[in-house]
């Protein structure tokens, strides 16, 4: 008897979706309305947000916004018609690939038109059934996916470990001989959870023993690390020992978009053979242009980067000084780690969001280890001091409702009112 392909859908909605009734439009899926900025407007209150990826504030930028509504009035949202390869080709994406090259210091690029898929089908045009990747067990859903596509085998190394990493390059290293195939190596330039970068510079020492590429994923490094802002590669001192270099543009860049850099030869062949992009509409002209505005900002001046920085160092060690504990992080990205179970979480999230209208990401178990909760901030160029002052005093007054019981009462007598 053939079931019903959706019987499985029913009776299970996934480790996440088994919330959706509870959780859908307050913790999960909500509605952030008004100008994209850090005061934006939730179930009808204004709240600071430190959930937006807009790390150099140029959402909202004068320039960016003219020349977004510039490039609308001129070209309209349909051009180009078709993929690059038939009929979707322009200057502008030539011009926008040659300075995304000179900035990220390598020969050649190529425009894609999301990061997740682009990745993808980076990974898929790169390997064969015969060669071998090795990767962190904390890469991002895009490379993991990018992964499952391989037909050949693949090693997992533990995050960041360079013990790890040197024991499946001895395996992968043995496996490759064995098929004559070679090894694919991939790593975060900026690990988005924690906060953490990637170990670039020590897995480029590896390359002295073992011989592999590096395909490096610096969603969250590009235009936030480097004297120039050209990533977690230019921080370390080793982008020149990095073979693939892709960012997106859902960052840093605040559009939609994304990029491969590589010595010529590389994008030629990824030009040719990226199944996303082959098979794809082009990158739309008003993304495209848009992108070239964001670049010549980030470009010409450090000044937006600095007052970045300025505000993650101030937010940073204002929590370290208040005692509260934010990992090893050594970007932009600001986890607070405090022990509670899921149903305190929901209720410390309610209570920072309806009673100190401040509105960020949290993470729960599974993605982290029972009884941790982690707060998850993303400051940006466009907060003040003021934002940060107001939300160092909300975690104070959260952590002590925590650690006295109060979240733990609630949680218990009631259910959380998300409507």
């Amino acid at each position: 008897m053939v079931k019903d392909l959706f019987e499985r859908i029913q009776d299970n909605k996934g480790p996440l979706g088994k919330w959706a009734s509870q959780a859908e439009g307050y913790y999960v899926f909500p509605k952030l309305e008004g100008e994209l900025g850090p005061r934006m407007q939730f179930h009808g209150k204004n709240i600071l947000n430190w959930s937006l990826n807009d790390y150099l504030g140029l959402a909202n930028h004068p320039e960016v916004r003219q020349a977004d509504t510039d490039a609308a009035i001129q070209f309209g949202a349909a051009y180009p018609m078709g993929a690059r390869m038939m009929s979707g080709h322009t200057t502008y994406h030539e011009q926008l690939e040659n300075e995304l090259a000179e900035f990220v210091m390598k020969e050649s690029a190529y425009l894609l038109n999301f990061g997740y898929q682009g990745m993808v089908s980076i990974i898929d045009a790169l390997v064969t059934k015969n060669d071998i990747i090795v990767y962190d067990v904390d890469s991002h859903a895009c490379i993991i996916d990018g992964v499952r596509l391989h037909m050949g085998k693949r090693f997992t190394y533990k995050h960041n470990d360079l013990e790890s990493m040197e024991k499946n390059l001895q395996r992968a290293t043995k496996m490759a001989e064995e098929t004559g195939g070679g090894i694919l190596f991939i790593t975060e330039g900026v690990f988005g959870m924690r906060g953490q970068q990637g170990k670039l510079k020590e897995i480029a020492e590896l390359k002295k023993k073992y011989n592999f590429r590096l395909l490096v994923d610096d969603a969250h490094g590009f235009g936030t690390l480097g004297k120039t802002g050209a990533g977690a590669g230019e921080e370390q001192g080793v982008q020149d020992q990095i073979d693939v270099y892709f960012s997106t543009f859902a960052k840093s860049m605040a559009n939609i978009g994304a990029f491969v850099a590589a010595d010529k030869t590389v994008i030629d062949y990824l030009k040719y053979n990226l199944r996303s992009q082959m098979f794809a509409k082009a990158l739309p002209m008003i993304q495209t242009i848009g992108s070239l505005k964001r670049l010549e900002l980030l470009r010409k001046s450090s000044a937006i980067k600095d007052k970045l920085w300025e505000n993650v160092n101030a937010l940073q060690n204002g929590l370290k000084e208040k005692g509260f504990n934010i990992g090893d992080t050594n970007t932009c990205i600001t986890p607070v780690y405090l022990e509670g179970s899921i149903p305190e979480a929901m209720v410390m999230v309610n209570d920072l969001r309806e009673n100190y209208g401040i509105f960020l990401s949290i993470v729960v178990y599974p993605v982290i280890p029972k009884g941790i909760i982690l707060l998850r901030m993303i400051p940006t160029a466009s907060h003040t001091l003021q934002d940060i002052d107001e939300t160092l005093k909300a975690f104070e007054a959260i952590r002590e409702k925590l650690t006295n019981g109060t979240y733990k009462e609630i949680a218990e007598r009631t259910t959380v009112d998300v409507s």
